[in-house]
């Protein structure tokens, strides 16, 4: 049995699906959390046979003048579990930490971001994903791209395993409707949107400056001025908020949004399902779960054509690309699409497949605990 010591930043929805994994496993497995984030969007409970482990962390953001002090209470932490091995990631943070405490051996995992965009912001932030990497046993990530960033930053490329988190195919699935019956309506929601008559776009990417929510925003003002069939379903939340919907209000689009807030990882499905087309307008990402929940509902996928993106969509294959932060690009394709719409079944059909062949989360969970079993040997023979 093999003791593993789960650092992540934050409880999120895909902290959720790698501890409810592993918690099927013979292994051991204690989580640690070094933030609490008021904004907290995972509302299932830690699976019962994880032990959260309470320390000096998780008790609020995370501050840097913090930092001496977490280190010293992993050290008493890893002294009274005796992990075989940690699992930390976001790189400059959780795994930063757990390097700084000596443990060895470390399985370093990037989150996408860490590598894409926070390692670039400045000259500390490079040292600390350069010294993280050098002192990582092993490193995973979910794309080629953020596997490639590492090894700039010092990874030793023969420690290193890609594989896409990947998804529920069961519970992310196409919809099966009975011919004639309509799609399945949210409660609250305006019912031209989302019904056979209207073109629906779907977006669930947090409301941050990475993921250019308001790109889409612009360009939805732009398709509407268009066609007034278009509608618009936009979930989560964020600190652009206010952005996004004044440029909606202010281009007079803001009557063809609904709103959706949080939902939930059951009742998601039904959102990808009330859709015509999905949009990433993501600056930054790895592989993109949510992508991937996409394609495996069978819901054609317009993302921008950043790296990562480009590992899974293929132009006019299972979806299509647009340049990033281009609004009117963005707006032009939407039209375009509106206009085909009868060609997107095809495309949604392949969408699905790519998903069933790529984003297995069953098989892929698999390549994690080769990773760990790699990790603990490299550790051995190290000694």
């Amino acid at each position: 049995m093999t003791r593993i010591l789960y650092f992540s930043k934050d409880y999120s929805p895909h902290d959720h699906r790698f501890l409810s994994a592993l918690s099927e496993t013979e292994h051991e497995v204690y989580y640690l959390k070094l933030e609490k984030n008021l904004r907290q969007i995972e509302d299932r409970p830690v699976p019962s046979n994880i032990e959260q482990i309470l320390w000096a962390g998780g008790q609020g953001p995370f501050r840097w003048r913090d930092l001496p002090r977490l280190v010293l209470d992993l050290k008493r932490v890893v002294h009274e579990i005796k992990p075989d091995l940690i699992h930390a990631g976001p790189i400059q943070t959780c795994a930063f930490i757990a390097a700084l405490s000596g443990f060895r051996p470390i399985l370093t995992m990037s989150w996408g971001f860490d590598l894409m965009q926070d390692a670039e912001r400045n000259w500390r932030m490079k040292q600390i994903t350069r010294y993280v990497l050098r002192n990582s046993t092993f490193f995973t990530s979910d794309a080629q791209v953020t596997r490639d960033k590492a090894v700039a930053y010092g990874m030793n490329p023969d420690r290193t395993a890609v594989f896409p988190w990947g998804v529920d195919l069961k519970h992310f699935r196409p919809q099966r409707l009975v011919p004639g019956r309509k799609a399945p309506v949210a409660k609250n929601r305006k019912p031209e949107i989302g019904n056979r008559k209207s073109f629906t776009l779907f977006c669930n990417r947090s409301w941050e400056p990475r993921y250019g929510v308001d790109v889409l925003a612009r360009a939805f003002v732009k398709v509407v001025q268009k066609r007034k069939d278009a509608g618009l379903l936009l979930l989560s939340g964020g600190s652009q908020g206010n952005v996004i919907r004044s440029i909606l209000l202010n281009g007079g689009a803001l009557d063809r949004v609904h709103f959706g807030g949080q939902v939930s990882q059951t009742d998601l499905p039904r959102w990808y399902h009330m859709a015509d087309l999905y949009i990433s307008p993501s600056h930054v990402d790895g592989s993109s779960v949510s992508l991937m929940e996409a394609l495996a509902c069978g819901l054609p996928a317009l993302v921008s054509d950043i790296p990562a993106n480009k590992e899974w969509v293929s132009e006019g294959v299972n979806g299509w690309l647009f340049p990033d932060g281009d609004a009117d690009a963005l707006a032009e394709k939407i039209l375009a699409l509106i206009a085909q719409r009868k060609e997107l079944p095809k495309i949604g059909r392949a969408a699905r497949r790519s998903a069933r062949e790529r984003a297995d989360w069953e098989k892929n969970f698999a390549k994690l605990i080769e990773a760990y079993e790699q990790t603990i040997q490299l550790d051995r023979r190290s000694k």
